[in-house]
């Protein structure tokens, strides 16, 4: 797996989301996640909405580890100042 893989992934589930992932080991992840989608959603049902994109490839062993941070653009934004 590789960085451009994991969003190409992660944007089939979410489409509007703008993504950092990080790695280069090709066996272990970082991501950021911005998406309007997440608005009014609890943390755990976000992180069930990236995994949801990512379960095969997490099932076969592909991709090992990824962890990862989700935001409304609201969250993000306040995050930075």
């Amino acid at each position: 797996m590789n960085p451009d893989a994991i969003k190409a992934l992660i944007l089939n589930v979410l489409p509007d989301a703008e993504l950092r992932v990080a790695g280069d080991d090709g066996v272990h992840f970082e991501a950021v996640i911005v998406s309007a989608s997440f608005a009014g959603v609890r943390p755990v049902k976000r992180h069930q909405m990236v995994y949801a994109a990512l379960n095969d490839k997490l099932a076969s062993g592909e991709l090992h580890a990824l962890s990862f941070k989700t935001y409304t653009p609201d969250e993000w934004q306040a995050s930075q100042a």
